[in-house]
Parts: structure tokens; C-alpha cells; sequence
């Protein structure tokens, strides 16, 4: 992997240079070229064919192209070995390749962004695995774009015991604050594309990281840490779950739990997240709805409506659990249903228990966000901001006030209905007894 800021030379030493190297070497072998569209790896298959018919390519290597190679795209050696260029997601059924260069995979960061593009992609080269000979090689030239983008799947498979990677990852900027390459783009050249690009597409393309530290969509600034919540009796409460229907589909069912101080700050109390059968997470929600109490409760429509929603019924009412559920519509763009919370967390913050185990994934998830490889605390934590303007704050601790007394004076008699309830309210608390007696 040669992961390289764009403008940087990478095609033309890897898709331009080093084909023509190569079968310089081993002029026998078949090589395979591709790109995001058929037309840029035909351009690049154009000029490897001219360097290699060139005066000064014949000087050090004795590799010739066949006299029938006049297609810039598709062309032989006269000793045996081929080069053929073709788009990402093209047949190459009936081609060997000893060697497989990608280059770019995606075409934009749209592309990149498109979980149906990932996926197209990443099963093209599953179905390339069976073109390449006995100890082939695979070379990917790219920049990153996505947690998930062909590089950061490739990584993952390695984590997983799949193909061992030798990366070698450049960085614009780099580590000791130096630019990678001075006389192409220099530091003020390369801060002048930073403040003109949006925090996600710099990190990606010029520094390799897709997830930035400070946040894309969140800001990691709104993230504000607490150690100990503020009393229950002064939080208003509510809950809301992004749910998975089969607990095989690589989803995370999440539930979580959040409260409004008198000052109208949320806190997150509490977060559950796994991937599991719909009757665990089922449980688990009436547990947390239990321990909790909340106000209400959110939840997608169109996922609650996928065969869930009469169980989860059907236990709550088994264990006596009375609560508002709202439903809401599911809509397809993630960042506008994420929009809501991320105002008032622009606004008044998100306090965060920073010691609790699963406050790590949330964060980094929350920070990746939209870019990021898992969604669903983002999910949930929407749901929240699309009721949090429903919410009422929490209570402030009142003052023990002495009992107002009605005067035996008819004329000072200015105590209200409402004084003589509150007052027998607080009599019957202190009794312990009932409220009115």
C-alpha cells in the first residue's frame, strides 16, 4: 500500500513508471492496471505502452512490444507477457495477473462515502483474487477517504489473520511539522489548501487519517467531562434506541439514556451497545428503562416496525414497565437526523462520563461521524436531539419553606388553594403517609 497525498507524483511513479519497470524485468508476465474508470487506467496503459516502445526504455531492458499491440489499453510483449488496463467493477475474466495495481479505487469522496460503493468495490476485489498466478503481488496506490475505504478494509482483514500488508504511508504534513515535499508544496502552500477544505477531506487525503482527533461532523470540544451526574431528582430523563433486526447483519443494536439539568444541559447517564438477537437487547432495554424511569422513550419507526415492536410491547406490559414510546420517521440522510443534537451540543455541550467503559467507542464514533466505520451511537444520539426539544429541564432543589398557617383573621386569610395543598403535601411526606390527608 502507497497511501500518498493527491499531486504528489504517486501515479506517475506507481501507474506510470513502475508497470514499465517491471516488465522491464520480467517481460515474460502479465500485469494487470486498475483504476477508478476505464478510461483514466486506459490513459495510464497509453503512456506505459510508449515508454516502453521508446529509444530510451530499449537501452536498458530488452523487453519489446508485439507488433499487434497497438491498443493503448491492451498490449502484449513479444516474449509472452501482457498489460491490460481496466475500470474499478469491469470484467477481467480470462486474465492472469502476476501483478494487480489499483490505483484510486474511488472516483470522488462521494464514492468513498457511499457504503453502496465501498461495498461494490470491495467485491471486485474479492472476484480479482481469482485472476492472480501463484505468488502474486497486489500493489494499492490511494489516499484515504473512509474508515472503511478499500485501505482501511484491507487493514482490517489483515487484523483478522487475511494478506499481510507492507504500507507505506506519507504524510503531507508530517510528524516533526515538516511538508513532504517543500518544492512542490511547501508549509503556507499546503496550510492555504487546509483552511480551504472541510477538517475531514484534509485529514483524509493529505494526512492518511480519515477520522481526525478534533471531529468532523462533532466537535470534540462539545464533549464535556463529568465524574459524578447530578442528583436524579433534579434530571429529567429520557431514552431513546437505534435498533438492529437480525443479529447477524454486522449491525450494533444501541440504547441510551439521557438527562436535563435545570440548566437545560444533557448528560449522558448511560449507553448500552451490542450485536445480539433482538431478545436480548428487548431485556436489556426494559432493564434500563427500569433502573432508569425515564420520561419517554425514542425509536425508529421503520425499524420498530419490523416484526420487534409487539414483543418489545408484550414485555414491557409482562414486567409492568408504563412508558411513552415515540416513533419517529426514518429519514435516509444520517446528518440531518444527527442535526438537532448537534446544536445543542454546539450550544450548551454534552456532559460525558468520561471513566465509564464504553465511553471510549462513543467518542471516537461520535468524532469519525460521517466518515466513520459504525453509526448507530450517532443513530441514538440523533433520536435524543429529535426529542431534547420536547424535554422540560431538570428541577432545582427547592429550600425547606415552614408551612404557611392560615390566620384566624378573616381579613389576613390571602393563603391560596394551592398554598393549603403543597402545604398538606409536605406534612404528609414528613408523616410519612399519604400525600392528603
Amino acid at each position: 500500500m502507497l497511501l500518498v497525498p493527491p499531486r504528489h507524483g504517486k501515479s506517475e511513479l506507481a501507474s506510470r513508471r513502475f508497470p514499465a519497470f517491471y516488465l522491464g524485468h520480467y517481460p515474460h508476465r502479465q500485469f494487470i492496471s486498475a483504476s477508478a474508470s476505464g478510461p483514466l487506467a486506459e490513459d495510464f496503459g497509453r503512456d506505459v505502452r510508449n515508454l516502453v516502445g521508446s529509444a530510451e526504455y530499449a537501452r536498458l531492458f530488452q523487453t519489446r512490444l508485439s507488433g499487434d499491440s497497438q491498443a493503448k489499453g491492451r498490449w502484449n510483449t513479444e516474449q509472452g507477457g501482457s498489460y491490460y488496463a481496466v475500470g474499478i467493477g469491469s470484467d477481467i475474466m480470462g486474465r492472469g495477473a502476476h501483478v494487480l495495481l489499483i490505483d484510486d479505487p474511488f472516483g470522488s469522496m462521494a464514492d468513498a462515502r457511499s457504503e453502496a460503493e465501498r461495498k461494490a468495490v470491495h467485491q471486485w476485489l474479492s472476484a480479482a483474487y481469482s485472476r492472480l498466478e501463484n505468488n502474486a503481488a497486489i500493489v494499492l496506490i490511494n489516499h484515504r477517504m473512509h474508515e472503511q475505504d478499500l485501505t482501511g478494509e484491507l487493514l482490517a482483514q489483515q487484523a483478522a489473520g487475511g494478506d499481510t500488508w507492507d504500507v507505506i504511508e506519507l504524510k503531507a504534513i508530517q510528524d516533526d511539522g515538516t511538508a513532504l515535499w517543500p518544492e512542490k508544496y511547501d508549509l503556507r502552500a499546503l496550510e492555504r489548501l487546509r483552511a480551504n477544505m472541510q477538517p475531514a477531506d484534509w485529514s483524509a487525503l493529505y494526512q492518511q487519517n480519515p477520522t481526525p482527533d478534533s471531529g468532523i461532523y462533532f466537535n470534540a470540544d462539545w464533549l464535556r467531562p463529568y465524574h459524578e451526574a447530578p442528583p436524579r431528582e433534579q434530571l429529567t430523563v429520557y431514552g431513546a434506541s437505534d435498533y438492529a433486526v437480525t443479529s447477524d447483519g454486522g449491525d450494533y443494536t444501541c440504547h441510551g439514556v439521557v438527562g436535563l439539568d435545570p440548566e437545560e444541559r444533557p448528560y449522558l447517564l448511560d449507553l448500552w451497545r451490542a450485536r445480539t438477537s433482538s431478545d436480548v437487547w428487548v431485556e436489556t432495554l426494559c432493564d434500563m428503562m427500569e433502573r432508569w424511569r425515564p420520561v419517554g422513550w425514542a425509536e425508529e419507526s421503520g425499524q420498530i416496525k419490523s416484526g420487534v415492536g409487539p414483543f418489545l410491547h408484550k414485555r414491557l406490559l409482562e414486567r409492568r414497565i408504563n412508558i411513552v414510546r415515540a416513533q419517529f420517521p426514518t429519514r435516509n440522510d444520517k446528518a440531518i437526523r444527527a442535526q438537532s443534537i448537534r446544536g445543542r451540543m454546539a450550544m450548551r455541550g454534552l456532559y460525558v462520563p468520561v471513566n465509564a467503559p464504553w465511553y471510549p467507542d462513543f467518542r471516537q464514533e461520535l468524532l469519525a461521524f460521517p466518515v466513520g466505520k459504525n453509526d448507530d451511537q450517532v443513530d441514538m444520539i440523533g433520536l435524543i436531539g429529535q426529542v431534547i426539544d420536547r424535554m422540560l429541564p431538570g428541577k432545582k432543589p427547592q429550600p425547606n419553606e415552614p408551612d404557611k398557617i392560615l390566620s384566624t383573621n378573616p381579613d389576613a386569610c390571602t393563603v391560596t388553594l394551592s398554598d393549603m395543598w403543597n402545604a398538606h403535601e409536605r406534612r404528609g411526606k414528613r408523616a410519612g403517609g399519604s400525600r392528603i390527608r
